[in-house]
C-alpha cells in the first residue's frame, strides 16, 4: 500500500491554479451528445477516470467519440449490446441505465468492488416501472434493451442522491412518452446538480417542466422529442477547485482560479460563501476568483445538504479553525463513494482531532493535530481533504493519492506546482 507524504508548509501559499473541466458537466454533455440528432463537439472536457469510463461505455454502446484530449467529437449511432465498466462513478451507474434501455440487446453493468455497495435500487426500480426489464438491484446488473422505452410517470424516493432524478431526465426525451418524475421522501440533496441537468437539457431544446414552472412540488416532466446537437464549452470543475482555495484559507495566503464562471449551476461555487463565512476574502475580477486567507480561521455552522460534495473540504477547514463547527443536512453522504461521515470522523480523529458523527452530519471541535496515516477509502475527496490538513500538520501520509484520478488526474502535479514557491523556501517540510 503506497502512502504519499502530504507537503507541509509554514508560509502562506501564493499561486494561480488553472483547472480542467467539470466532471459533472462533461459526463452529462457526453450522454446528451450520444443521444442527440447530430454530431456534437465538447471543448474543455475533463479527462479523468470517471469521464474516460463514460467515454469507454458510450463507445462500447456504439457511439463514435474521437479526440484524445480536452476536445471531443461525438457522433451518435444506434445503441447496441455492450458491457459497461462503471468504476466507482455514480454518474455512470445512475445515468447510463436509462440510456441503455434504448439499446438493442443486453447491456451488462459492472464496477469496482466498493461500487457494489452504492445504492441503485431507486433508479433500477423506476426503470422497471417505465417498462424496462432489468436483472439485479446493484452492481453487477443487466439491462435488457429493446431499442425503445415506454416512459411515463414514476414516483421515486431520491433522498439518497439527486443523481436518480438527473439520470431519468437526461435520456427521457427519447422515451416514447417522455417522463414525469415525482420525488416522494425526505428533502432532495444536491439540488444544484438537478438544476444543472435541467439547464443542459433546455440548451439541447428539450422541453422540461420543473417544480418552479408548474407549482407541483418535487415533480419534473420531460416531453418526448429530439435532443438537439449542441457544441458544449465545459466550465472548469469548481468542486475540484475547493481544495486549492482551501489552501489559501488555512495558510493565510492567496490563491487565484482563472475562468471562474459568473453564473453557474455547479455546487462548487458555494465555496466562496463558505470561505467568507470562515473569515477569508473572496472576489472575482475579470473572470478570476481570488481567495485571501485570514489570520485566524473561524468555525462554521452550516447546512451542506445541497452541496454535500464540499463536505470533505469544509471538514478539513473546520478541523484547522479556531472555534467549533457543525456541518448539517448531509446524512446522504453515507451512500457516496464511501460513508464519508464515518470516514472523515475516523481520519481526523486518527490525527488527534475531535469529530463526532451526528444523525445528519458532523460536529468538529478544533484540537492540536499530529501527523499520521490518512486513509482515502478509494475516495478522491477524502484524499484531497488529507492534503489540506497536511499543509498545516507535519507528517500526514495519504493512502492512495492516485484515487484523485477519478476527477483530477493532475492533482499531485497541480498541488506541488501551487506550493513550489513555498516549498523552495525556508520553514518548509515534506
Amino acid at each position: 500500500m503506497s502512502f504519499w507524504p502530504a507537503p507541509h508548509i509554514e508560509v502562506p501559499v501564493h499561486a494561480t491554479v488553472t483547472l480542467p473541466g467539470s466532471k459533472s458537466i462533461t459526463n452529462r454533455a457526453l450522454i446528451l451528445a450520444a443521444l442527440a440528432d447530430g454530431p456534437s463537439t465538447l471543448t474543455g472536457a475533463l479527462r479523468s477516470r470517471d469521464t474516460d469510463l463514460m467515454i469507454g461505455a458510450l463507445r462500447a454502446l456504439g457511439t463514435e467519440i474521437t479526440g484524445d484530449a480536452e476536445i471531443l467529437e461525438v457522433t451518435p449511432a444506434p445503441l447496441r449490446s455492450a458491457a459497461v465498466d462503471c468504476g466507482l462513478a455514480g454518474t455512470i451507474m445512475r445515468f447510463l441505465p436509462p440510456a441503455a434501455a434504448l439499446a438493442t440487446g443486453d447491456v451488462a453493468f459492472f464496477g469496482d468492488e466498493q461500487a457494489k455497495l452504492r445504492p441503485l435500487t431507486t433508479i433500477l426500480d423506476a426503470l422497471r416501472k417505465l417498462g424496462l426489464d432489468v436483472d439485479g438491484d446493484a452492481l453487477p446488473f443487466v439491462v435488457h434493451g429493446t431499442g425503445a422505452l415506454r416512459g411515463g410517470t414514476v414516483t421515486i424516493d431520491a433522498s439518497g442522491s439527486s443523481q436518480f432524478v438527473s439520470g431519468l431526465l437526461l435520456s427521457a426525451a427519447r422515451f416514447d412518452e417522455g417522463i414525469t418524475v415525482h420525488h416522494d421522501g425526505k428533502p432532495l440533496p444536491s439540488m444544484p446538480h438537478i438544476e444543472m441537468t435541467v439547464e443542459m437539457l433546455r440548451r439541447a431544446d428539450v422541453a422540461v417542466q420543473t417544480p418552479a414552472d408548474s407549482g407541483n412540488a418535487q415533480t419534473w416532466t420531460v416531453a418526448p422529442g429530439p435532443i438537439r446537437a449542441v457544441d458544449w464549452d465545459i466550465e472548469p470543475d469548481l468542486s475540484n477547485a475547493t481544495s486549492f482555495l482551501a489552501a489559501a484559507a488555512v495558510t493565510g495566503g492567496e490563491v487565484s482560479i482563472p475562468m471562474w464562471p459568473r453564473g453557474t449551476t455547479q455546487p462548487g461555487d458555494v465555496i466562496r460563501e463558505i470561505l467568507v463565512r470562515m473569515g477569508a476574502e473572496a472576489r472575482i475580477f475579470d473572470g478570476v476568483l481570488t481567495v485571501h486567507g485570514p489570520q485566524r480561521l473561524a468555525g462554521i455552522d452550516i447546512d451542506l445538504h445541497d452541496v454535500g460534495e464540499l463536505t470533505p473540504t469544509v471538514a478539513a477547514l473546520a478541523a484547522l479553525a479556531d472555534s467549533p463547527s457543525r456541518l448539517r443536512g448531509i446524512a446522504h453522504l453515507r451512500g457516496h463513494e464511501t460513508d464519508r461521515l464515518a470516514a472523515l470522523s475516523a481520519e481526523i480523529n486518527r490525527l488527534g482531532g475531535d469529530v463526532t458523527e451526528t444523525e445528519d452530519g458532523l460536529e468538529i471541535v478544533p484540537t492540536p493535530l499530529h501527523g499520521g496515516r490518512w486513509h482515502s477509502y478509494a475516495d478522491h475527496r477524502m484524499a484531497t481533504a488529507g492534503a489540506i490538513l497536511g499543509l498545516r500538520v507535519p507528517g500526514v501520509e495519504i493512502e492512495d493519492i492516485g484515487t484523485t484520478a477519478k476527477t483530477l488526474p493532475t492533482f499531485v502535479a497541480l498541488w506541488e506546482q501551487m506550493l513550489a514557491p513555498a516549498l523552495s523556501g525556508e520553514g518548509v517540510a515534506r
